[in-house]
Protein backbone atom coordinates (compact mmCIF):
# COMPACT_ATOMS: atom_id res chain seq x y z
CA UNK A 1 0.00 0.00 0.00
CA UNK A 2 1.32 3.43 -1.11
CA UNK A 3 1.00 6.05 1.79
CA UNK A 4 -1.28 8.69 1.92
CA UNK A 5 -0.53 11.91 1.69
CA UNK A 6 -2.60 15.18 2.24
CA UNK A 7 -1.70 18.24 0.23
CA UNK A 8 -2.31 21.92 0.95
CA UNK A 9 -2.07 24.01 -2.34
CA UNK A 10 -0.46 27.12 -0.55
CA UNK A 11 -1.35 30.52 -1.78
CA UNK A 12 -2.90 30.13 -5.49
CA UNK A 13 -1.79 33.31 -6.72
CA UNK A 14 2.06 31.84 -6.35
CA UNK A 15 3.41 28.70 -7.53
CA UNK A 16 2.38 25.97 -5.36
CA UNK A 17 -0.69 24.39 -7.97
CA UNK A 18 2.52 24.40 -10.98
CA UNK A 19 4.09 22.62 -8.84
CA UNK A 20 1.72 20.13 -7.76
CA UNK A 21 0.08 19.41 -11.15
CA UNK A 22 3.50 18.86 -12.45
CA UNK A 23 4.60 16.74 -10.32
CA UNK A 24 1.24 14.45 -9.79
CA UNK A 25 2.64 11.70 -12.39
CA UNK A 26 6.06 11.26 -10.45
CA UNK A 27 4.72 11.40 -6.94
CA UNK A 28 1.71 9.33 -7.92
CA UNK A 29 4.46 6.57 -8.22
CA UNK A 30 5.04 6.57 -4.30
CA UNK A 31 2.20 7.92 -3.36
CA UNK A 32 -1.54 8.28 -3.26
CA UNK A 33 -1.59 12.35 -3.37
CA UNK A 34 -4.79 14.31 -2.27
CA UNK A 35 -4.93 17.82 -3.03
CA UNK A 36 -7.00 20.29 -0.68
CA UNK A 37 -8.58 22.69 -2.92
CA UNK A 38 -11.53 23.42 -4.41
CA UNK A 39 -12.63 21.87 -8.58
CA UNK A 40 -13.51 25.32 -9.75
CA UNK A 41 -10.26 26.83 -8.53
CA UNK A 42 -8.46 24.26 -9.99
CA UNK A 43 -10.35 24.20 -13.33
CA UNK A 44 -9.20 28.11 -13.17
CA UNK A 45 -5.58 27.51 -12.58
CA UNK A 46 -5.05 24.66 -14.88
CA UNK A 47 -6.47 27.31 -17.82
CA UNK A 48 -3.97 29.93 -16.94
CA UNK A 49 -0.85 27.53 -16.73
CA UNK A 50 -2.10 25.57 -19.79
CA UNK A 51 -1.85 22.26 -17.71
CA UNK A 52 -4.29 19.39 -18.52
CA UNK A 53 -5.54 18.29 -15.11
CA UNK A 54 -4.99 14.32 -14.93
CA UNK A 55 -7.45 11.97 -14.38
CA UNK A 56 -6.28 10.55 -11.05
CA UNK A 57 -6.00 13.78 -9.52
CA UNK A 58 -7.99 13.17 -6.41
CA UNK A 59 -9.56 16.72 -4.46
CA UNK A 60 -10.76 17.16 -1.01
CA UNK A 61 -13.29 20.03 -1.94
CA UNK A 62 -12.15 22.79 0.26
CA UNK A 63 -12.40 27.11 0.50
CA UNK A 64 -14.42 29.41 -2.23
CA UNK A 65 -13.38 30.10 -5.80
CA UNK A 66 -12.39 33.67 -6.93
CA UNK A 67 -10.35 35.68 -9.40
CA UNK A 68 -6.66 34.16 -9.43
CA UNK A 69 -4.27 36.96 -9.70
CA UNK A 70 -0.81 35.81 -10.43
CA UNK A 71 1.94 36.94 -8.20
CA UNK A 72 -0.75 39.47 -6.51
CA UNK A 73 -0.70 39.72 -2.74
CA UNK A 74 -4.19 39.11 -2.36
CA UNK A 75 -6.41 38.80 0.91
CA UNK A 76 -8.73 36.09 -0.51
CA UNK A 77 -5.79 33.89 -1.79
CA UNK A 78 -4.31 34.03 2.04
CA UNK A 79 -7.98 33.34 3.07
CA UNK A 80 -7.87 30.32 0.73
CA UNK A 81 -4.20 29.02 1.22
CA UNK A 82 -5.24 28.53 5.08
CA UNK A 83 -8.12 26.85 4.65
CA UNK A 84 -6.13 24.66 2.66
CA UNK A 85 -3.55 24.35 5.44
CA UNK A 86 -6.16 23.48 7.96
CA UNK A 87 -8.22 20.57 6.36
CA UNK A 88 -5.85 18.98 5.31
CA UNK A 89 -3.64 19.24 8.99
CA UNK A 90 -7.70 18.30 10.42
CA UNK A 91 -7.34 15.66 7.60
CA UNK A 92 -4.08 14.18 8.99
CA UNK A 93 -4.47 14.73 12.80
CA UNK A 94 -7.64 12.81 12.31
CA UNK A 95 -5.39 10.05 11.07
CA UNK A 96 -7.53 9.80 7.45
CA UNK A 97 -4.05 10.40 6.23
CA UNK A 98 -0.34 9.58 6.39
CA UNK A 99 1.36 12.36 6.44
CA UNK A 100 1.12 16.52 5.28
CA UNK A 101 3.03 18.51 2.73
CA UNK A 102 2.47 21.91 2.40
CA UNK A 103 3.12 24.50 -0.49
CA UNK A 104 4.14 27.76 0.26
CA UNK A 105 1.62 30.52 1.16
CA UNK A 106 2.42 34.13 1.19
CA UNK A 107 2.75 35.87 5.02
CA UNK A 108 1.38 39.12 3.99
CA UNK A 109 -1.29 37.72 2.40
CA UNK A 110 -2.07 35.38 5.73
CA UNK A 111 -1.72 39.18 7.17
CA UNK A 112 -4.05 40.78 4.98
CA UNK A 113 -6.42 38.00 5.76
CA UNK A 114 -6.64 38.59 9.49
CA UNK A 115 -4.78 34.83 9.96
CA UNK A 116 -3.36 34.90 13.74
CA UNK A 117 -0.06 33.09 12.22
CA UNK A 118 3.02 33.90 10.99
CA UNK A 119 3.38 30.90 8.74
CA UNK A 120 3.03 27.21 9.40
CA UNK A 121 5.44 26.27 11.98
CA UNK A 122 3.32 28.77 14.71
CA UNK A 123 0.11 27.43 13.13
CA UNK A 124 1.14 24.03 13.99
CA UNK A 125 2.60 24.62 17.66
CA UNK A 126 -0.62 25.89 18.21
CA UNK A 127 -2.61 23.37 16.93
CA UNK A 128 -0.95 20.53 18.80
CA UNK A 129 -0.10 22.84 21.87
CA UNK A 130 3.92 21.71 21.44
CA UNK A 131 6.74 23.72 20.25
CA UNK A 132 6.88 22.48 16.96
CA UNK A 133 10.89 22.65 15.47
CA UNK A 134 11.58 23.72 11.96
CA UNK A 135 14.11 22.41 10.42
CA UNK A 136 15.41 22.63 6.68
CA UNK A 137 17.95 20.87 4.62
CA UNK A 138 19.00 17.74 3.11
CA UNK A 139 20.89 14.53 3.58
CA UNK A 140 24.09 16.70 3.23
CA UNK A 141 23.14 19.10 5.56
CA UNK A 142 20.47 20.04 8.35
CA UNK A 143 19.57 23.09 9.76
CA UNK A 144 17.21 23.69 12.71
CA UNK A 145 16.35 26.57 13.89
CA UNK A 146 16.24 27.71 17.89
CA UNK A 147 14.44 30.71 16.54
CA UNK A 148 12.48 30.88 13.45
CA UNK A 149 9.78 33.88 12.46
CA UNK A 150 11.27 36.44 15.24
CA UNK A 151 12.90 39.84 13.97
CA UNK A 152 16.31 39.81 15.36
CA UNK A 153 16.23 42.29 17.86
CA UNK A 154 14.21 39.88 20.07
CA UNK A 155 16.18 36.82 19.26
CA UNK A 156 18.93 37.55 22.58
CA UNK A 157 16.05 38.20 24.44
CA UNK A 158 14.92 34.43 23.91
CA UNK A 159 18.86 32.85 24.08
CA UNK A 160 18.17 31.94 27.59
CA UNK A 161 19.63 28.13 29.29
CA UNK A 162 16.04 26.26 30.21
CA UNK A 163 14.71 27.60 26.82
CA UNK A 164 17.80 26.28 25.02
CA UNK A 165 17.97 23.36 26.74
CA UNK A 166 14.26 22.43 26.12
CA UNK A 167 14.57 23.27 22.61
CA UNK A 168 17.58 20.70 22.32
CA UNK A 169 15.61 17.62 24.19
CA UNK A 170 12.84 18.28 21.96
CA UNK A 171 14.98 18.06 18.76
CA UNK A 172 17.38 15.34 19.84
CA UNK A 173 14.31 12.84 20.71
CA UNK A 174 12.15 13.57 17.41
CA UNK A 175 15.71 13.73 15.66
CA UNK A 176 17.52 10.86 16.70
CA UNK A 177 20.68 12.28 15.42
CA UNK A 178 23.69 11.34 17.15
CA UNK A 179 25.86 14.23 16.27
CA UNK A 180 24.74 17.91 16.44
CA UNK A 181 26.48 21.30 16.25
CA UNK A 182 25.22 24.00 18.32
CA UNK A 183 26.35 27.70 16.36
CA UNK A 184 26.83 30.67 18.61
CA UNK A 185 24.98 34.05 18.45
CA UNK A 186 28.05 36.79 18.34
CA UNK A 187 30.53 37.36 15.56
CA UNK A 188 33.22 34.67 16.02
CA UNK A 189 30.85 32.68 18.74
CA UNK A 190 31.96 36.15 21.01
CA UNK A 191 35.87 34.91 21.08
CA UNK A 192 35.23 34.15 24.94
CA UNK A 193 33.31 36.72 25.50
CA UNK A 194 35.35 39.27 23.79
CA UNK A 195 32.36 40.23 21.34
CA UNK A 196 29.10 40.32 23.47
CA UNK A 197 29.22 36.61 24.83
CA UNK A 198 26.66 36.47 27.13
CA UNK A 199 24.71 34.64 24.85
CA UNK A 200 27.36 32.06 24.70
CA UNK A 201 27.31 31.35 28.32
CA UNK A 202 23.42 30.24 28.22
CA UNK A 203 23.95 28.40 24.99
CA UNK A 204 27.12 26.58 26.74
CA UNK A 205 25.62 25.95 29.85
CA UNK A 206 22.31 24.35 27.82
CA UNK A 207 24.89 22.09 25.82
CA UNK A 208 26.24 20.65 28.96
CA UNK A 209 22.74 20.39 30.62
CA UNK A 210 21.57 18.02 27.78
CA UNK A 211 24.70 16.43 27.53
CA UNK A 212 24.49 15.16 30.61
CA UNK A 213 20.79 14.26 30.76
CA UNK A 214 21.15 12.40 27.61
CA UNK A 215 24.36 10.46 28.75
CA UNK A 216 26.20 10.86 25.64
CA UNK A 217 28.43 14.01 23.74
CA UNK A 218 25.39 14.82 21.00
CA UNK A 219 25.68 18.12 21.25
CA UNK A 220 29.15 20.38 20.64
CA UNK A 221 29.43 24.34 20.50
CA UNK A 222 29.31 27.04 20.78
CA UNK A 223 30.48 26.58 17.63
CA UNK A 224 31.84 30.15 15.19
CA UNK A 225 28.82 30.63 12.54
CA UNK A 226 30.60 31.37 9.62
CA UNK A 227 33.03 28.74 10.30
CA UNK A 228 30.72 25.53 10.42
CA UNK A 229 29.49 25.88 7.15
CA UNK A 230 32.99 25.21 5.31
CA UNK A 231 33.67 22.15 3.69
CA UNK A 232 35.62 20.57 5.93
CA UNK A 233 33.62 21.76 9.05
CA UNK A 234 30.67 19.91 7.41
CA UNK A 235 32.42 16.41 6.71
CA UNK A 236 32.62 16.57 10.23
CA UNK A 237 29.55 18.06 11.49
CA UNK A 238 26.89 18.44 8.85
CA UNK A 239 23.87 18.61 11.41
CA UNK A 240 23.45 22.43 12.82
CA UNK A 241 21.28 24.17 15.38
CA UNK A 242 20.78 28.01 14.56
CA UNK A 243 20.08 30.92 17.21
CA UNK A 244 18.03 32.61 14.51
CA UNK A 245 16.44 32.21 10.67
CA UNK A 246 19.00 33.76 8.69
CA UNK A 247 22.65 33.03 10.04
CA UNK A 248 21.15 29.32 9.62
CA UNK A 249 19.50 29.25 5.88
CA UNK A 250 21.73 31.66 4.16
CA UNK A 251 24.48 29.16 3.74
CA UNK A 252 22.38 26.32 3.18
CA UNK A 253 20.36 27.50 0.73
CA UNK A 254 23.22 29.26 -1.26
CA UNK A 255 24.47 25.50 -1.19
CA UNK A 256 21.96 23.21 -1.25
CA UNK A 257 18.62 25.38 -2.30
CA UNK A 258 16.80 22.80 -4.74
CA UNK A 259 17.39 19.79 -2.81
CA UNK A 260 16.54 21.19 0.47
CA UNK A 261 12.77 20.57 2.02
CA UNK A 262 11.40 21.71 5.54
CA UNK A 263 10.55 19.45 8.11
CA UNK A 264 8.29 19.94 11.36
CA UNK A 265 9.94 18.10 14.36
CA UNK A 266 8.42 18.05 17.41
CA UNK A 267 4.79 16.97 16.57
CA UNK A 268 2.47 13.95 16.32
CA UNK A 269 2.22 14.02 12.75
CA UNK A 270 4.73 13.68 9.90
CA UNK A 271 4.62 17.71 8.08
CA UNK A 272 7.03 18.55 5.63
CA UNK A 273 7.31 21.59 2.62
CA UNK A 274 9.28 22.94 -0.12
CA UNK A 275 12.11 25.39 1.49
CA UNK A 276 11.03 28.22 -0.59
CA UNK A 277 8.31 30.63 -1.19
CA UNK A 278 5.36 31.64 -3.47
CA UNK A 279 8.02 32.80 -6.16
CA UNK A 280 5.36 35.53 -7.23
CA UNK A 281 7.63 36.68 -9.34
CA UNK A 282 7.41 33.77 -11.72
CA UNK A 283 4.04 32.52 -10.76
CA UNK A 284 1.74 31.04 -14.03
CA UNK A 285 5.11 31.43 -16.53
CA UNK A 286 6.36 27.55 -16.15
CA UNK A 287 9.37 28.54 -14.54
CA UNK A 288 9.09 26.59 -11.07
CA UNK A 289 11.15 23.74 -10.06
CA UNK A 290 9.31 20.98 -8.64
CA UNK A 291 12.76 19.65 -7.40
CA UNK A 292 12.62 20.77 -3.62
CA UNK A 293 8.57 19.49 -3.83
CA UNK A 294 9.42 15.96 -4.77
CA UNK A 295 11.94 16.06 -2.32
CA UNK A 296 9.56 16.64 0.66
CA UNK A 297 7.42 13.70 -0.57
CA UNK A 298 9.97 11.26 -0.96
CA UNK A 299 11.03 12.19 2.74
CA UNK A 300 7.52 11.75 3.89
CA UNK A 301 7.37 8.57 2.12
CA UNK A 302 10.57 7.28 3.69
CA UNK A 303 9.43 8.48 7.07
CA UNK A 304 5.94 6.43 7.35
CA UNK A 305 7.66 3.37 6.09
CA UNK A 306 10.08 3.44 8.82
CA UNK A 307 7.14 3.82 11.52
CA UNK A 308 5.10 1.12 9.81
Amino acid sequence: MKPKIAISVGDINGVGIEIALKSHKKISQICNPIYFINSKLLSRAAKLLNIYIPDDFKIYECGDDFEIKPGKVSKKSGKFSFISFESALNFTAKGRADALVTLPINKESWKKAKIPYKGHTDALSDYFDRDAIMMLGCDELYVALFSDHIGLKDVSKKIKFKSIKKFLLNFYYSSKFEKVGVLGFNPHASDNGTIGGKEEIEIKMAIEAVNATLGKPIFTGPLVPDAAFTPNSLKSINRLVAMYHDIGLAPLKALYFDSSINVSLNLPIIRTSVDHGTAFDIAYQSKASVKSYIESIKYCVNSVKIQA
